[in-house]
């Protein structure tokens, strides 16, 4: 689902996105402090089936603690139970930059695929990003809204070219790093490479002065 630039003060919406932004960071920084350093990676079953977001492992850390209680977590995104909650998003996951078409559905993401933060099949822990923390991107806005408890990020392949994800912000998205800081990603300055080596968590890469 596409977003759309929102109306209304830019600079307001820009400041509280990048307030949502930091406290999705701060949540997963308190999550793993919680769990022996481990990154907050998507819910599967036993089978390594797909279930839920990780963004559902943050609720207790986004005051929703009774929220997480709600979620059937042995079951899928949108099975009878867990979908009658995807209109219950916290505001932490809505973006004030984009208008978003359907309830329930968030453009904060992280990437998914080899060596990015949120890749699949992976448990990680902090440890594991060993490019630096300020050196690597755990989420971004992206150009399209996802239901925010399906486990679903922005596909990365290092190898293929980067989906678009500054359309609805004006090629300037924001994205907040594994060490909490929040900037923007001036896509039209921006190297695809630069931006690449910015999502892996430990491909050695020295980020380019566009960075």
């Amino acid at each position: 689902m596409a977003a759309e630039p929102a109306d209304g003060d830019a600079d307001k919406a820009r400041a509280a996105s990048m307030d949502n932004l930091k406290r999705l960071a701060l949540a997963v920084h308190a999550y793993m402090d919680d769990h022996d350093s481990k990154f907050p990676n998507d819910i599967t079953d036993k089978d390594g089936k797909l279930l839920l977001s990780w963004r559902i492992r943050l609720l207790p850390y986004l005051e929703q603690a009774e929220l997480y209680k709600q979620f059937k977590l042995d079951q899928p995104w949108d099975s009878e139970a867990n979908k009658k909650l995807l209109v219950k998003m916290p505001t932490a996951f809505n973006s004030p930059r984009v208008r978003v078409k359907l309830p329930g559905h968030t453009v904060y993401q992280g990437f998914a695929g080899p060596g990015s933060v949120f890749e699949q099949g992976q448990e990680l822990r902090i440890f594991s990003i060993t490019d630096g923390l300020s050196n690597t991107i755990l989420a971004i806005e992206s150009s399209v809204a996802v239901a925010w408890t399906k486990p679903v990020d922005l596909p990365f392949d290092e190898k293929k070219d980067l989906p678009d994800i500054g359309k609805a912000y004006g090629a300037k998205p924001l994205a907040v790093l594994c060490d909490g800081s929040v900037r923007t990603l001036d896509l039209t300055t921006l190297s695809a490479t630069t931006l690449k080596a910015a999502i892996t968590r430990a491909g050695g890469e020295v980020l380019g002065s566009d960075w």
